[in-house]
């Protein structure tokens, strides 16, 4: 079994992706032929669960881009119905401590090296038992990426860096931000000053880091600083800005300004 997003993190080969939160499987499609290394499915702020989750998996996978999925928290339940759909690479929200990550890395893999559950003839991903030593095959293909997103989770950094089976670390600078006190300002110096720190620390420790930026400049300078996986647009907001500067160019009046942020 092959994981090409983990191949090319441990390869140290930077992937560019794109956010997708409009949770469907049509658009899905569309995007994944955009040119995207990898495409995140949302689901802890999008409205998605497993079924949808599963028909852009199916969209996704003629296409180059690679899907990584968001569960909306770190839950083994959850994250086994994530993986029996068909998810290899998982993005863990709101990981505070190296407890956390070990629980995260533990819900993807099969006993005895964690606590998956086995349901193989009922999986997507086993082929339905038709990937022959899919239970033997399937743990080393896993890929997790755990996301740091408060102070808390930044002090204890070095020792989620640790744990066996994480292999990337993701900065929330919307979340990161607002816990540092300036909510909606992610570009504020100091909260600047930690996720460069971050970067650096992830990479020098031998795991991936990874960010969300759509500020071109600052995707470019967090590449700079060894970034390996950098989202660097969402898909609703290419499309709300993208629909108002259409309607503003034929004199329509923009009803709603934009907020600032990492979006």
């Amino acid at each position: 079994m092959k994981n090409a997003f983990k191949d090319a993190l441990k390869a140290g080969s930077p992937q560019i992706g794109l956010w997708l939160g409009l949770a469907n499987s049509y658009s899905a499609e569309l995007l994944a032929g955009a040119g995207f290394d990898w495409l995140l499915i949302d689901g802890e702020h999008a409205p998605n669960n497993v079924q949808t989750v599963l028909t852009q998996l199916q969209a996704i996978a003629p296409y180059p881009s690679q899907p990584v999925v968001r569960p909306s928290w770190n839950d083994p339940v959850q994250i086994k119905q994530l993986l029996d759909v068909g998810a290899q690479t998982l993005l863990i929200p709101m990981v505070q401590n190296a407890d956390e990550a070990r629980n995260a890395v533990a819900a993807t893999r099969y006993p005895p090296a964690g606590i998956r559950g086995v349901g193989s003839a009922l999986a997507r991903a086993s082929r339905w038992n038709r990937i022959p030593e899919y239970l033997h095959l399937a743990n080393d293909a896993m890929c997790v990426l755990v996301q740091i997103e408060t102070r808390e989770a930044m002090s204890n950094l070095a020792s989620i860096l640790d744990v066996d089976g994480i292999d990337g670390v993701f900065i929330g600078p919307a979340d990161l931000s607002a816990d540092m006190g300036f909510a909606g300002n992610p570009q504020h110096p100091e909260v600047q000053a930690a996720i460069e720190n971050a970067i650096v620390q992830i990479r020098a420790a031998g795991k991936a880091p990874g960010i969300l930026m759509a500020n071109e400049a600052l995707a470019k300078r967090y590449l700079e600083l060894g970034a390996l996986f950098v989202a660097v647009g969402v898909d609703t907001t290419l499309l709300a800005r993208g629909a108002e500067a259409l309607a503003a160019r034929f004199g329509a009046e923009k009803n709603l300004s934009g907020a600032s942020g990492v979006y």
